[in-house]
Parts: structure tokens; C-alpha cells; sequence
């Protein structure tokens, strides 16, 4: 994979990335903006900041609805976008083409080197949350059982508080198995 991410960073003709922290999520989801509206955010933050000309964006939608994303990026992008869904292929003049589908990244070669970037940065990331903390708690992902346990046993840490996602299920799952244990300290 760090192959591959070297290779993409050396041919890209521009690579941006951001971060979400779990304190920015968090704070969105108390606000009731979801996660899918958050990274909407974030993407068409991403395109207003672009500073090669670009015809088409391509994403990979978190959206049921897939159009949805799309739709959300192009409302709130200052660029002019279109949202491309189903058989309606002319954009009006000026106005970048974007494509948001399920599994772009598995149809569309930019959309893969995207998720190479993002897994990468991911793992630097989860690296560099293994060094704040001092511990190896997995990957972080949620089917990754050494993960699930090292969270139950330290939750009430302040070193993984800043960050684990509160509306997160694993996290909500893990809340409610100590409900009881909970309940039978009084």
C-alpha cells in the first residue's frame, strides 16, 4: 500500500487531505450535522481549495442515496457543480462534473488512488495515536476485536478520550455492556 501511495504522490499534479478529529465529529454529531454531512464538509472544502483546473470529481459516496453526497458537495462548494446521475451526462457551461458512487474506488483509477491516500494517512495516523497513548489497541477498526477490548477496558482514559468517537456503536455497544456493572455498584 506505501508503494502505491508513494507512486500516486509523485504522479498526482495535486494531493490534498484532511484530517477529521473525533472532537470535530463529535462536536458535529451534538449538533446534529451526521457524519455523511460532515465529510461533505470537509470534500467540497477540498474542491473550493483545488488549484489545478478540474473537469470532473469523482467520490466515493457514504451515502444510501448516492446522489445525496453529490448533492450535499455541490451545495455547499463556492464552485460551480453538477452532480451527474443516471443518464443526464451535460453539465452546464463552466461547472465541474461530480460523480458520487458507491465503490468509485473500485470503478474509477483517481477515485483508487484516493483511497490509497486515505488508508495510508489512516494508518500513519492510527501510528501516531499509538505513540500519544503508549499502547497498541489494534487498528481501530470496529471488527478488529483487540481494538473492541482495549477500548472496554479503558474508557474512562483521558489519553484515548480525545480520540474515540462518542456517537460511535462500537463505543455506544461497549457503553451498554457496562450498564450492569454500572448498576451494581450501588
Amino acid at each position: 500500500m506505501f508503494y502505491f501511495y508513494d507512486e500516486i504522490m509523485s504522479l498526482a499534479e495535486e494531493v490534498k487531505v484532511y484530517k477529521i478529529s473525533a472532537t470535530e465529529i463529535n462536536n458535529a454529531m451534538m449538533g446534529g450535522v451526521s457524519l455523511n454531512e460532515l465529510e461533505a464538509v470537509h470534500f467540497a472544502r477540498l474542491i473550493d481549495e483545488l488549484a489545478c483546473d478540474v473537469k470532473k470529481i469523482y467520490v466515493d459516496s457514504p451515502d444510501v442515496v448516492q446522489s445525496k453526497f453529490g448533492s450535499r458537495i455541490s451545495i455547499i462548494s463556492s464552485k460551480q457543480l453538477s452532480v451527474m446521475e443516471g443518464k443526464r451526462k451535460k453539465a452546464p457551461a463552466g461547472a465541474i462534473k461530480i460523480i458520487s458512487e458507491h465503490k468509485a474506488d473500485s470503478k474509477y483509477p483517481v477515485a483508487s488512488a484516493a483511497s490509497v491516500i486515505a488508508k495510508v494517512t489512516r494508518e500513519r495516523e492510527v501510528d501516531r495515536i499509538k505513540e500519544v497513548i503508549g499502547d497498541d489497541f489494534g487498528s481501530g477498526y470496529p471488527s478488529d476485536e483487540q481494538t473492541v477490548e482495549y477500548i472496554r477496558r479503558n474508557l474512562g482514559s483521558n489519553a484515548l478520550k480525545q480520540f474515540l468517537r462518542e456517537r460511535w456503536q462500537t463505543v455506544s455497544d461497549i457503553r451498554q455492556r457496562h450498564m450492569p456493572e454500572f448498576l451494581d455498584k450501588d
